[in-house]
């Protein structure tokens, strides 16, 4: 109900009035069951404009620390989460990683929408990077099938260390969904789970005309992070 309402009826008029999103393929959306909304990662603000011009609810996982920042800000933004429908999950690997996959799966289960950012993390410089596999992974293991989903211009919106966005239009692309269940049971071959990584990549970079990186992004930022100390 409170996503409703914050959606409908408070952020999201607002939103749309000041930002004036612009969407191509929404049609592309499917209209039931279960489904994985894959999008490039250009901004924190991506989260927030895609479930606004989508007609059904959809649930991404975001990172646990959003949750444990205390203070008025903290409060602010795990509830701001919570009502754009943001799960918290532990992004430290090992078990953490596999608690993700099943609260992803859960959702799926329920016949529900899905976002996921393959590149793990924001793109630091605009650029596309390499997936990971993990959302090959959950494709296989959800039974589901995968739609490519391209921001335009989010980072020159709301760049990665800016607090206060800018006011200028952004745009979403949404591709036409992408099948892989000719791959059903092997989730386990990691050779099957890259080829449909970088073929959903590929799409990605086709929609979004980025320039195309094959190296992870998290990579990038810790070399830059090492030069800069």
């Amino acid at each position: 109900m409170f996503y409703w309402f914050m959606k409908n009826l408070v952020a999201g008029p607002i939103l749309k009035t000041v930002f004036r999103p612009w969407v191509t393929g929404h049609e592309n959306i499917p209209k039931t069951g279960g489904v994985i909304m894959a999008s490039n990662h250009l901004s924190f603000i991506d989260s927030v404009f895609l479930p606004l011009v989508m007609d059904r609810r959809i649930s991404f996982l975001a990172k646990s620390d959003y949750y444990t920042a205390r203070g008025p800000k903290g409060w602010f933004i795990k509830n701001f989460l919570k009502a754009t429908g943001m799960l918290p999950i532990d992004r430290s690997g090992g078990k953490a990683s596999e608690a993700s996959l099943e609260t992803g799966l859960g959702v799926l289960a329920m016949g529900e929408v899905l976002g996921i950012y393959p590149e793990g993390t924001r793109s630091p410089d605009g650029k596309l990077y390499r997936g990971r596999t993990g959302v090959a992974r959950m494709i296989l293991e959800g039974g589901v099938p995968v739609v490519p989903v391209a921001m335009i211009d989010t980072e020159k919106v709301m760049p990665i260390g800016q607090r206060i966005p800018k006011v200028r239009r952004i745009g979403i692309v949404i591709g036409e969904p992408l099948d892989f269940s000719r791959f059903e049971g092997m989730e386990g071959d990691r050779f099957i789970l890259r080829s449909i990584t970088d073929e959903i990549m590929y799409e990605l970079d086709r929609l979004s005309g980025q320039e195309y990186v094959d190296v992870y992004a998290s990579s990038v930022k810790e070399k830059r992070g090492s030069i800069s100390r």
